[in-house]
């Protein structure tokens, strides 16, 4: 198959000149100079701004909107991309997460663009073979099993080395993009890291993983703060690569009781907030928004709100007026439409996001679902949810 030129549908742009002499990526930008080897400063100037405006706080016309799991299985061009190839092989190759992340853009009127990626990429950075297996998904053919495994993990990982074809993607992808909306770039936490480093891929209960946090306490806290560490490397990166914004996945979080996530979750999702920023600043980087994601960790949402991010994602299992009341007005939240809503008639969605929107507000608000999108999903529905929110928040903004 003949990929489309990632950029075709969103402007055309003479090749930077060194791309014939060794230059990483193709480039886009409109400057002669606009490579990350040429100027990492040359990208082009945001036009939408929305998303980045409502996560720092700030009021806005509209509430902006995006999907986690927006470039997906449920588009059929995402499906002819990456046909006959590995998935891992996709994540690797620039040009692919380029145009993938591009996809849902040129469909829908989204507000912000996420980097397609895994967050399995940080296992694999670290020594660990993982492979996506039809109809099981991914999967560890060595997993941790014993405390003396963890001495097969790199104890140094030097990020660029590992995953800078990450980094060049979201770069690729930040001048293809033309200023369109930001671009987000994400990282697994280290607790959710773990819990697939140990169970091999998927649980319904995390036993093994959950085992270790009983049976070996200081090598699991050895475990994750390497995890940690790496982590906010592979964060500070994105962000020299070009990332506007950051999202923590801390996907596993329901797994944990309270006094678990206090011990085993928190801490380091906090140290991570921390870390990101003061790296930033002392790289002469921008300070970008960061989201936290900790799906079903209800019990936590007053400590998420403090742990030092601008967003707190939700799932669908929490009402909006409830979350609001535990994390104050202090936070950005994000979410979080019930995933399976997207499959009632059109109608119905728009009734769902407007009552969404009443119960959130407009301001200080992210759209978004309490989880990705799923791969039988009609993108025509995922157009509808994209332009209610637009619609009835300029409604309700213009009502007062």
């Amino acid at each position: 198959m003949e990929l489309l030129s990632p950029w075709s549908q969103l402007g055309s742009h003479q090749p930077c000149p060194r791309d014939l002499l060794g230059c990483p990526v193709p480039s886009m930008a409109t400057s002669p100079v606009c490579c990350p080897s040429c100027s990492p400063k040359g990208f082009p100037k945001l036009k939408n701004d929305t998303f980045l405006r409502a996560a720092r706080g700030e009021e806005t016309e509209h509430t902006p909107v995006w999907c986690m799991r927006q470039a997906g299985r449920y588009l059929p061009e995402f499906r002819e991309t990456r046909a006959a190839q590995d998935f891992f092989d996709t994540c690797r190759s620039p040009k692919l997460c380029c145009e993938l992340t591009l996809q849902p853009l040129r469909r829908f009127p989204l507000d912000a663009a996420i980097i397609f990626s895994d967050i399995l990429v940080v296992p694999q950075a670290l020594g660990m073979e993982v492979v996506m297996v039809p109809g099981k998904g991914p999967t560890f053919p060595e997993p941790l099993k014993e405390v003396e495994d963890l001495l097969k993990l790199r104890q140094k990982v030097d990020v660029t080395a590992e995953l800078g074809y990450v980094f060049q993607a979201i770069t690729l992808t930040r001048h293809s993009l033309e200023g369109k909306v930001p671009l987000i770039g994400f990282s697994g936490a280290p607790w959710t890291l773990m819990s697939y480093m140990i169970e091999g891929g998927g649980s319904t209960t995390m036993a093994k993983a959950k085992s270790w946090l009983y049976r070996h306490p200081e090598a699991s806290h050895r475990l994750l703060r390497l995890l940690t560490d790496v982590v906010t490397d592979y964060l500070v990166g994105q962000v020299a690569a070009g990332a506007q914004a950051l999202q923590l996945f801390e996907s596993h979080a329901g797994h944990l009781g309270p006094e678990q996530f206090q011990e085993f979750a928190l801490p380091y999702i906090r140290d991570i907030a921390r870390d990101v920023k003061s790296k930033l600043k002392a790289e002469a980087l921008s300070l970008v928004p960061m989201i936290v994601f900790a799906k079903d960790a209800h019990y936590a949402l007053r400590d998420l709100a403090q742990a030092g991010y601008e967003v707190v994602g939700l799932d669908w299992t929490i009402q909006p007026q409830e979350a609001r009341a535990q994390v104050g007005k202090g936070v950005t939240l994000q979410g979080n439409l019930d995933p399976c809503a997207l499959y009632a008639p059109k109608e119905k969605i728009g009734e769902l996001v407007k009552k969404m929107l009443e119960n959130f507000g407009t301001q200080r608000y992210i759209a978004n679902l309490g989880h990705g999108l799923y791969p039988d999903m009609n993108p025509e529905h995922v157009g509808a949810f994209v332009e209610a929110v637009h619609a009835h928040s300029r409604q309700i903004n213009k009502h007062g």
